[in-house]
């Protein structure tokens, strides 16, 4: 018997990446998974890797509330409501202050923000009591590098909306928490180092303590504890993935 067994979860982004690899261990822990992403194909592809018979693919885009209407009309479809929510999904890319225009903010803050609350706030009705949500922020909320700073404000979003949210649902016993992965090797790591950009892997890894950048396997083992019992006390909480990277 896995930590989750029998248990209902949503990951949304969860076709590559850190939602892919949390989707892998939510299953593994007997959960069935609803992944949510914008490329059918790469969803596809990981219900595969998953195992077709523990993953769901609904292909959608959060910041459409549309497709998030349709992702949990099939989760309730399903009749065992949900427990565990990964609210993963994001965008990210590099501008400064003076290159940042109205489609680079309608993006990042469409999807991490805008995206992130209507995630959270359509998933309500089907979350059974005791469930878990976590919200997916970043190191990049604290440390100021230079032309991230829409999506870092983005993030401080996240974390502020996992303390309100947390209080406001306590009383159902839904605790709130949230990761804030530091530098992870990810496909959308590869994008915004990709070409002519303000700073590479291996800049984001010399400032990392342990020496290296890290695997969307070690953010998944976080969010599955945060989904478990195993962190029934934890409440509200913002649990830090990154190697020391903003903390030594």
């Amino acid at each position: 018997m896995g930590q989750l067994e029998g248990k209902t979860a949503v990951v949304t982004g969860g076709g590559t990446g850190i939602g892919l690899a949390t989707a892998v261990r939510l299953a593994a822990e007997g959960a069935h998974v609803f992944i949510t992403g914008r490329r059918k194909a790469a969803l596809d592809a990981a219900v595969e890797t998953i195992g077709p018979d523990r993953a769901t693919p609904v292909v959608g885009d959060i910041s459409d509330l549309a497709d998030l209407d349709r992702l949990y009309d099939t989760v309730r479809a399903r009749g065992q409501g949900l427990d565990v929510v990964f609210a993963n999904a994001g965008s990210a890319s590099f501008a400064t202050l003076e290159q940042v225009t109205e489609d680079h903010v309608e993006e990042i803050f469409g999807v991490n923000v805008r995206g992130t609350l209507f995630t959270v706030q359509k998933a309500l009705p089907l979350l059974n009591d005791g469930a878990s949500v976590i919200l997916n922020s970043s190191v990049r909320a604290d440390d100021g590098v230079a032309a991230f700073g829409t999506y870092a404000a983005s993030k401080a979003a996240i974390r502020s909306f996992t303390r309100t949210w947390a209080n406001e649902l306590k009383d159902r016993g839904i605790r709130v928490n949230a990761v804030s992965p530091g530098t992870i090797d990810t496909p959308a790591l590869d994008a915004v180092t990709a070409g002519d950009t303000p700073v590479t892997k291996a800049q984001f890894a010399a400032n990392v303590p342990l020496g290296r950048i890290g695997h969307p396997d070690e953010v998944a083992d976080a969010v599955v504890f945060l989904a478990s019992e195993q962190s029934r006390f934890i409440l509200g909480a913002n649990l830090y993935v990154d190697g020391g990277e903003n903390q030594v």
